[in-house]
């Protein structure tokens, strides 16, 4: 009895009754509906079994005795109050145990019943408060999980509240970690991190890659403690199947700027026995494009900005932009970042893009809406200023497609442009033919005349050239675009 109640719990303690009765047992509600069952054949079924048990259940309820018998010509039920719950917490009204068996019964089986009630009381205790640890589980990391989505869409302020009803409170510079775990161990190794930093980090499962963990940690001193080793370093070195690539350190407000970083590490990390990367010095091209890529980006999102929605229950513009900015991340995986239907997400996109102006399957135009974003997202302060020239496009002339082009062939642009590229110069035939193709590996393979795998291996081998994700979302080829782009409209002046 007491080891089918530790190895096969309710289930196996009523499969085992049902085997000594020869007949049925079960677990009853005071109102008769029968919440478990199992029965010794198929066969051994009692015509209205339901009824039967639900005559017992209701008159052991009404006399408030410890013991009831129902007889029939061929059969007699027996039932057993259980309590689930601690004497005094709570509805003293519990489910009932009930089995049937055919007459006459069994010698010895009402002792048996008797002394089954309490383990089997103990079991449905225990498995009562495990459910209700895995629902308290489940709000905590969905909790968690709407916190890391408001970060990521820049609403810091109700991310921070939202958060005060957890812990720890979001620090502030952070660094953001991705771990890439085996299989279903996210939960270990989020006991890992919990154990490494003391609990310091906010932790949340990846609600787009399964096999992923998100930390974001409180950014390392600027002079640590001597011997002190970082978290991402730790859980790398203690859990040897994992991969773990960190941002640099941001303000809180860009932590989604902090994950594409540290997706981009992860990309390096896969290819280094260390199996840790941390993302390389690289600016970002919202912060160079200057006071004129701002007037471009403010321009070119007006009409998704002023949007007012027909109806209450259409998308409005805050929800359009972080559709927008999901898409843009995770591409079809932003179904699972924002809980839609890939009908309600394809149904926002083609919105988007009419309001905009803008044919989102052309990688250009995906380009200048991700770089649109990341300026609306920059503090002003923190641009580059622009040039003293008289060159310089007036507001009210930039369009998506030529303004960008202005944008593009400043001097602090086409630097960074030069950055991003020059680990590949000279032998970016692939990356070329990769974006020009719109970053899709089959019309690549086919104008470069080689396999579909070998484009794959050269581009993973650029991932780790460049130090950036570029088969998986988020990916670098919007920069790339950029950059390309760049290069070639500074070539053509």
């Amino acid at each position: 009895m007491h080891r089918l109640a530790r190895t096969g719990g309710t289930a196996g303690l009523l499969r085992w009754l049902a085997g000594r009765a020869e007949g049925w047992a079960g677990l009853v509600g005071p109102d008769g509906t029968v919440l478990h069952a199992a029965a010794r054949t198929a066969g051994a079924m009692v015509p209205d079994v339901a009824g039967l048990v639900a005559e017992g259940a209701s008159a052991l309820t009404e006399r408030g005795v410890q013991a009831y018998a129902v007889d029939t010509g061929a059969s007699t039920a027996l039932l057993f109050p259980l309590s689930v719950l601690p004497p005094g917490v709570g509805d003293d009204t519990g489910p009932v145990l009930a089995v049937v068996t055919p007459r006459p019964v069994a010698t010895g089986l009402a002792t048996l019943l008797a002394d089954v009630v309490l383990p089997l009381s103990l079991c449905l205790q225990a498995e009562t408060l495990e459910r209700k640890r895995r629902r308290v589980d489940l709000a905590e990391s969905r909790g968690r999980e709407a916190v890391l989505h408001l970060l990521m869409t820049g609403q810091l302020s109700i991310a921070q509240q939202v958060a005060g009803a957890l812990r720890p409170r979001l620090p502030d510079p952070v660094r953001v970690c991705v771990v890439e775990c085996s299989g279903g161990g996210r939960d270990e190794v989020a006991r890992v991190c919990v154990d490494a930093d003391g609990g310091r980090s906010w932790i949340v499962r990846c609600p787009v890659y399964a096999r992923h963990l998100i930390l974001v940690m409180p950014a390392e001193a600027k002079e640590p403690e001597p011997g002190a080793v970082p978290t991402d370093e730790t859980v790398a070195a203690r859990v040897g199947d994992c991969v773990v690539g960190v941002s640099e350190p941001v303000p809180l407000a860009d932590t989604a700027t902090g994950y594409r970083q540290a997706f981009h590490a992860l990309a390096v990390a896969r290819e280094l026995p260390s199996r840790h990367a941390r993302f390389g010095v690289s600016p970002d091209p919202a912060l160079v494009v200057g006071p004129a890529g701002r007037r471009w980006a403010d321009e070119l999102l007006n009409p998704l900005l002023t949007h007012v929605p027909r109806r209450p229950q259409d998308p409005g513009s805050q929800e359009l932009l972080a559709t927008a900015a999901s898409w843009l991340a995770f591409s079809s995986h932003a179904t699972g970042h924002l809980k839609v239907h890939r009908n309600t997400l394809a149904a926002r996109l083609r919105l988007i893009g009419e309001l905009l102006g803008l044919d989102l399957h052309r990688l250009a135009d995906q380009a200048a809406l991700d770089l649109a974003l990341r300026v609306r997202s920059t503090p002003a302060p923190a641009c580059t200023p622009e040039p003293a020239q008289s060159g310089s496009p007036a507001s009210g002339t930039s369009k998506a497609a030529g303004g960008l082009d202005a944008i593009l062939v400043r001097p602090a642009v086409r630097d960074w442009a030069d950055r991003q590229l020059a680990p590949v110069l000279g032998a970016e035939e692939t990356l070329r033919t990769w974006v020009r193709c719109e970053g899709r590996l089959g019309p690549a393979a086919a104008e470069l005349g080689i396999s579909v795998p070998g484009v794959r291996k050269r581009l993973t081998r650029l991932e780790t050239v460049l130090q950036r994700s570029l088969l998986r979302p988020p990916s670098a080829r919007y920069d790339l675009w950029l950059a390309l782009r760049s290069r070639d409209l500074t070539a053509a002046g």
